[in-house]
């Protein structure tokens, strides 16, 4: 039987003799094999024939053999003889005897078998619909054979086209059709990235960066084929249409891409309705380019164009063209796509009835022309004209001499026209696309049977040269490092983790001195990279004896109980540094010395800030050459931010790598950005400033609502009584707190009160004790004087600052069974962990003690609580007695049960009651976790099925977060919430708490987070709190609230009934609203009207309407109010 490689056993294997012996064989000899390879008996003497007659063009005459003897012709005339199977099956063998050893040996001879007269390619798909399945064999062998040995050049400028002329054919049987589709997958499967050597890589890269340009021609023909009557052809050209889509890279549109294939598959209105829907849902960030438009362009036209079209659909796709249209950066491209969709822009534009969906239309036209340029197809200012086939013509004719330096064989003249258009084809793909390093390889070898070898090299040279230099002329020279600067690291290597490919045979070179900021999203795998650096696992990097490096990232285990001095002494490696030294550098971070000292102090009492700065003090120790921060900033005040970038900057022998997502602080402290771009590190000069300036795209690492990530917080639901925004929900009176040991209290007489519409900032220095009020409030920690009330019904979430602890216990769990665990018996597991619920010996034995209600009934004990109801302006709780039956129970109210000193029975009670309110309409099933996850932020799929230990500090946040926002909270606490979160998710968060409903209190030492959500602050300093209401936020921090945009309208004005306009209202501690007093929930009833008042209303408003109708046209109606009543 055929394959694709030769058998071993065939006689005359084909000789890859570069020095042919030039002496043409005979016609008899030619088809004296022809004939043997025709009347062969067996198919391994077909075989046999077949691969002699390849062997012996190969090393006489070559390509020219094709034509001169008739050799094409008569195996198309056996292809086509359906009477005799064996001569089918011989012509296919011969086809790939010959696709397999011309090709490598002459490669002018592709235009023969691809181009020439329409090729041969089709001859081999018929053969696909043969009855004899050994003909089918032999077919598919001579296609692989032609597929293997192709260059991505010759695939897309010379197989692509023959497959998609073969696929416009009406006549071609549907087992062809099948084959081309599969050939037309194969390639796009060819290109994905992968790990292999970087020569490999970088031919990949060459594959999906062509065929992604011609996607626009290949989309609607394998469209075709998914609607196909043939069962068969309809699933491989899905399967096709699913590889074409991996060409792709775009990580805005990756996550609706099966939705959009969906909609081609199925094209009815609801399915176009609901790509539609989710690409106006899409954040666009991303530099839009071809491949993408080829994508989008057919769904947004036919929804455009579609009659019936609802007037919301088209305002969403009007919108998704405006969006990214704006992201269009080339007008060769845009002037490709856009045309097809300006007239039906200019149709909504000019007959939609609703008027906002004639303003976005005209909004769309606008940046539609801007994006294409003039209406005279030149070019914008400073863009760069691609490469045309003419210009490799020019070059190529100067140093080519058709007349002198022709072979002169007969048929060459024709051959050369083919040749030269070919060659100018696969050279403008390898400029365009930059790879023009293979400009020889794609020209000289195509050369060389038609002017011998000496003069296609030189040819070749001579066009990899010249557009060498018009490279360097468009783009610039290669950045050379500055005159003294010392390269201390040069590697390429791939990184992945598990089963994710993070980065494909990348580059990273570092220059001693340098700060280098590493910039990416959320996932891309940036610590990841840092900590492959650290421990030596990153192939290429010098060993920890050449370059010594230092990974500093938040580590919180710590051994708490030794002090600061001797913790750091312990440590092996720093050990031989002295305790002098130590003490030396730990002063310089702030750690004073002598006795009284920080450096005394307990790790485990150091809060994250002082974490982080002990952290960089065993860097500065080991003496690094090359510091890796994984987010240093975090838990940092402003001062020691501060010292941090001045401490940076002034180590000049020290080189930088720095994750980090204060914006602020890369800008003063990076020289240079690396930046994950599809899975290659990019290198920017300059700080972030300059790095956005070059890369608009990145603009979200300055403005918190330009980022992809889309966070959507639950609405926290009604509580009893509470009927105004501004009423409090929790209130703290002089409380006083001091941890265990220390000499001054931490807190001291704090008073705080918290509404629905509080977005109030806690702001103070590491120690200050921020995170201790939180915990206060929260329930964590229990005040040692003055007291902490809540609604009864309230629900709070809470983010602890170390957020990692809520999970840490679980890290064998997928994100989806962890939140099933802690939400498995209705009630939240984490608020039975709170000091307020934890019973101590004191509270055991006050469930053993009698009291008397005083119904005549003596005094009894309390087994539990078994119900709840309002009662006047509290609450009663119905008590179950120990040994008596249920109808015995009493009901007894809350300020009766607190006076006895049931605090905790009480509160635990309403805890349940306040997370089964929250938990009413949730199901806790897979499927609606996974969407409430991807509410969040969270990839369903990671949250399905990825372990928590496997997920990046980022996605572990979200997981927190996902978990404190299931029972639908009222008040959301947030201790560091910016940790860990990347640029993208921190936009996210922010927009999602601005949009939230209920109330937001947090610590965070991101000034521009704080400033654009938080006009109220509590400013912690020496135990006391002081407050700071009123201030006015920084909207201009939301692109979405710039002037002229409708959310800057609803901030600006009062009555704008967004939730940032609540935010913006002073808390009820601030304005003093409702605030005095007991915490009291009672709702205001409407006064009743008698049925003769009912009436007297009535006549009032009938004579009103009587009024109105006698007065002039255009006066508006006066309102039916009951003020009269």
């Amino acid at each position: 039987m055929p394959h694709q490689i030769s058998p071993p056993s065939a006689p005359a294997m084909l000789a890859k003799s570069s020095t042919p012996s030039g002496v043409p064989p005979t016609q008899e000899e030619i088809s004296s094999l022809l004939d043997t390879a025709f009347k062969a008996q067996t198919s391994q003497q077909s075989l046999d024939a077949s691969y002699a007659l390849a062997n012996l063009l190969v090393n006489s005459v070559g390509f020219r053999g094709l034509r001169e003897y008739g050799i094409l012709d008569e195996i198309k005339k056996a292809a086509a003889d359906k009477k005799n199977g064996s001569r089918r099956e011989s012509a296919m063998n011969l086809l790939g005897a010959m696709f397999e050893g011309l090709p490598p040996a002459q490669r002018i001879s592709e235009v023969s078998f691809l181009i020439q007269d329409g090729g041969v390619l089709g001859l081999a798909l018929d053969a696909l619909a043969d009855k004899g399945s050994v003909v089918r064999e032999s077919a598919q062998y001579a296609l692989d054979a032609l597929f293997s040995c192709l260059a991505p050049e010759a695939m897309v400028v010379a197989l692509l086209p023959a497959l998609s002329r073969y696929l416009s054919k009406r006549t071609g049987k549907w087992q062809g059709t099948v084959g081309a589709y599969g050939l037309i997958g194969r390639m796009a499967d060819k290109a994905k990235m992968g790990t292999g050597s970087k020569e490999e890589e970088s031919l990949k890269d060459l594959l999906r960066e062509s065929m992604g340009k011609k996607l626009a021609g290949l989309i609607p023909v394998v469209e075709a084929g998914m609607h196909d009557l043939k069962s068969e052809v309809s699933k491989q050209a899905l399967r096709t249409m699913t590889s074409l889509t991996t060409l792709l890279s775009n990580d805005d549109v990756a996550p609706r891409i099966p939705l959009l294939i969906m909609t081609m598959e199925n094209p009815s209105t609801e399915t176009l309705q609901k790509a539609i829907h989710a690409l106006s849902q899409t954040t666009f960030v991303a530099i839009v380019t071809s491949p993408v438009l080829a994508l989008l362009t057919p769904l947004l036209e036919r929804s455009l164009n579609t009659p019936t079209t609802s007037q919301e659909v088209l305002r969403q796709t009007v919108v998704v063209v405006e969006n990214l249209t704006k992201l269009v950066h080339d007008p060769v491209e845009a002037r490709t796509f856009l045309p097809k969709l300006r007239p039906g822009v200019q149709a909504v534009k000019d007959r939609a009835s609703l008027p906002e969906v004639r303003e976005l239309a005209t909004r769309a036209l606008n940046v539609i022309k801007k994006a294409m340029g003039d209406d005279d197809g030149n070019l914008a200012s400073g863009q760069i004209a691609p490469t045309t086939s003419s210009d490799v013509y020019a070059v190529l004719d100067k140093v080519v001499d058709v007349q002198q330096d022709l072979a002169g064989f007969p048929g060459d003249d024709k051959i050369w026209t083919l040749t030269r258009a070919y060659v100018a084809e696969m050279v403008v793909e390898d400029v365009n696309l930059r790879h023009v390093s293979r400009v020889s390889l794609s020209s000289a070898p195509y050369l060389t049977q038609l002017f011998g070898k000496e003069k296609a090299q030189a040819a070749g040279e001579s066009l990899q040269q010249h557009f060498i230099a018009e490279d360097h002329r468009k783009f610039g020279q290669p950045i050379k490092p500055a005159s003294g600067e010392v390269e201390i690291v040069n590697t390429d290597f791939s990184l992945a983790y598990g089963g994710m490919l993070l980065l494909s045979h990348t580059n990273i070179t570092l220059h001693k001195g340098h700060r280098y900021g590493l910039c990416g999203r959320n996932g891309a795998g940036k610590s990841t990279l840092m900590r492959s650096i650290a421990e030596g696992k990153l192939e290429g990097f010098p060993s920890k004896e050449e370059l010594k490096t230092c990974f500093v990232e938040h580590n919180q285990g710590e051994d708490a109980a030794l002090s600061i001095l001797d913790f750091v002494s312990k440590d092996p490696e720093l050990a031989a540094a002295g305790k002098e030294r130590i003490s030396l550098v730990l002063s310089e971070v702030g750690f004073t010395a002598g006795p009284g000292g920080r450096q005394e102090d307990k790790v485990g009492s150091l809060s994250g800030g002082w974490k982080m700065k002990l952290a960089l003090a065993r860097a500065m120790l080991m003496g690094a050459d090359v510091l890796l921060l994984d987010e240093p900033t975090n838990h940092l005040d402003v001062g020691n931010v501060k010292w941090l970038e001045e401490y940076l900057k002034s180590h000049t022998e020290i080189t930088s790598l720095i994750v980090s997502h204060d914006s602020g602080f890369l800008d003063n402290v990076c020289t240079d950005i690396y930046h994950y771009e599809q899975k290659k590190l990019v290198c920017y000069p300059g700080n972030l400033a300059a790095f956005v300036r070059v890369k608009p795209e990145a603009k979200s690492y300055y403005t918190l609502s330009a980022s992809q990530a889309s966070f959507k917080f639950p609405n926290p639901g009604l509580l009893a009584g509470i009927k105004s925004a501004t009423k409090a929900i929790i209130r703290m009176t002089n409380c006083s707190y001091t941890y265990p040991g220390a000499s001054k209290p931490s807190l001291q007489d704090v008073t705080c009160t918290l509404t629905l519409s509080s977005r109030t900032a806690i702001i103070g220095a590491n120690g200050a004790g921020k995170s201790t009020l939180i915990k206060l409030l929260t329930g964590e920690t229990i005040p040692q004087t003055g007291r902490v009330e809540k609604h009864p019904n309230l629900r709070i979430g809470y983010i602890k600052q170390h957020a990692l602890e809520h999970v840490e216990m679980h890290m064998e769990k997928t994100p989806n069974q962890y939140l099933q665990w802690r939400y498995a018996n209705g009630d939240d597991r984490e608020v039975l962990l709170k000091q307020t619920r934890i019973l101590s010996d004191e509270d055991r034995a006050q469930m053993d003690k009698f009291v008397d209600l005083g119904d005549g009934k003596g005094e009894r004990r309390i087994e539990a609580l078994m119900g709840r109801q309002k009662w006047k302006k509290t609450f009663q709780y119905e008590v179950k007695w120990v040994g008596m039956l249920p109808k015995h129970n009493s009901q007894v109210s809350r300020e009766t049960l607190l006076s006895w000193g049931f605090d905790k029975l009480v509160q635990e009670f309403d805890d349940h009651e306040a997370s089964r309110e929250g938990l009413g309409f949730r199901i806790l099933e897979p499927k609606v976790i996974a969407q409430h996850f991807a509410d969040i932020g969270l990839d369903p799929d990671i949250a399905n099925h990825n372990e928590i230990s496997g997920l990046s500090g980022g996605q572990k946040v979200k997981v927190v977060l996902a978990g404190a926002m299931w029972n639908n909270p009222h008040l959301l606490v947030l201790d560091e919430p910016t940790n860990f979160l990347d640029r993208d998710s921190l936009g996210g968060l922010a927009v999602a708490i601005r949009d939230y409903k209920g109330g937001v209190v947090m610590i965070s030492h991101n000034e521009e987070f704080v400033g654009a959500l938080c006009p109220e602050q509590w400013h912690v300093a020496d135990g006391r709190v002081t407050h700071k209401g009123h201030l006015a936020v920084s909207a201009d921090r939301f692109e979405d609230s710039r002037p002229g945009s409708s959310m800057s309208s609803a901030v600006a004005s009062p009555k704008g009934g967004s939730s940032a306009v609540s935010s913006a209202v002073p808390s009820a501690n601030a304005s003093g609203a409702e605030d005095g007093g007991e915490l009291k929930f009672k709702a205001k009833k409407k006064k009743k009207i008698t049925r003769a008042q009912m009436k007297e209303r009535e006549v009032r408003r009938r004579l009103r309407h009587i009024e109105w109708l006698n007065s002039p046209k255009g006066t508006p109606h006066p309102p039916d109010t009951d003020d009269e009543a």
